[in-house]
């Protein structure tokens, strides 16, 4: 990318940003390789929650991403990957966003400070898991300096899912 990326704040998620991030994300593109659909309410709720115990006890999670104007836009961060199949144990880096934002170089500005945060909390590599079909996401990896590292197949879709990996 040649230009320059837009100025993105990260904050830990608020209990309000549980809506934002249900309405956001109520759209079936965002939701394309999550899905399809948006999630219930409660689910965002509980999702902004065990976002706020990660940050007080990893020093990470995954953090409201802010545009130049403080509006919640989406999602970027790390947290532990929460499944059983696929990189179990490891810190997962992952991001979300509205759908007006993509192609502007907001998802990569705030993965690179997520990177700086997660280094500077101790953890020694993350991986990143992308369904195989989402160029963009695969893109914004390749961006980071990522490489790909092995290959799953999702039991809940049956699609097959790319883990990157990136030192740090």
């Amino acid at each position: 990318m040649n230009r320059a990326l837009p100025a993105v704040r990260l904050r830990v998620p608020t209990h309000e940003d549980a809506v934002v991030w249900h309405r956001i994300f109520d759209d079936p593109e965002v939701m394309e390789f999550h899905g399809g659909t948006s999630a219930e309410l409660s689910v965002y709720e509980e999702l902004t929650a065990r976002q706020r115990r990660h940050d007080a006890e990893l020093g990470f999670c995954l953090w409201s991403v802010l545009d130049e104007t403080g509006r919640v836009i989406g999602f970027t961060g790390a947290q532990p990957w929460p499944r059983e199949w696929g990189p179990a144990g490891e810190i997962e880096i992952g991001w979300r966003l509205a759908r007006e934002h993509w192609g502007k170089g907001y998802v990569t500005a705030a993965a690179r400070q997520t990177l700086e945060r997660v280094r500077a909390a101790g953890v020694p590599d993350v991986v990143a898991m992308v369904d195989a079909r989402n160029a963009r996401s695969i893109a914004v990896t390749r961006r980071l300096g990522m490489r790909l590292a092995d290959t799953f197949t999702s039991p809940e879709s049956r699609r097959e899912a790319h883990c990157y990996r990136l030192e740090l």
